[in-house]
């Protein structure tokens, strides 16, 4: 069984804070549980961006007090499963953690392996999307682990 989760995106602002709520939130029965989140080019302290905290809120999760963090050695060492919002994102900890094979997934795994799209800079359209997907994908993954 799964215990430790890292979610990944790119500045650890927008998607892996709103996959990180809610892993914590649906994981809440699972007292061994651990969920964090952190970015492979991560705006280190800032944060979440102010309409994924909306969109959080607007749906029970108070993600407050986020700051961004930079993925590292540590936290690949001590997860279990690690889920990426993209390609690119399991690249580059490919590549900087060959040690992390095996625990690197895409979220959206059982979506056909749906990326969730950046929706940094975007009209809140697109964090509304990127909401959807990234629900709909921990969804799918807590049948799994």
């Amino acid at each position: 069984m799964f215990n430790r989760f890292l979610v990944v995106c790119t500045g650890n602002i927008c998607r892996s804070p709103m996959g990180e709520y809610l892993l914590k939130e649906r994981l809440a029965d699972r007292p061994n549980a651990v969920v964090e989140s952190a970015g492979v080019g991560a705006l280190v302290g800032h944060p979440a961006d102010p309409l994924a905290l909306e969109i959080m809120q607007e749906n029970g999760l108070d993600a407050s007090g986020h700051r961004a963090r930079q993925i590292n050695q540590d936290m690949i060492a001590g997860s279990d499963l690690i889920l990426v919002m993209d390609k690119g994102h399991m690249k580059w900890i490919h590549q900087n953690f060959p040690m992390s094979r095996g625990r690197v997934h895409l979220i959206g795994r059982w979506r056909d392996n749906a990326e969730v799209a950046d929706p940094y800079r975007r009209p809140r359209a697109a964090f509304e999307q990127a909401w959807r997907d990234t629900a709909a994908a921990v969804d799918d993954w807590l049948t799994k682990v």
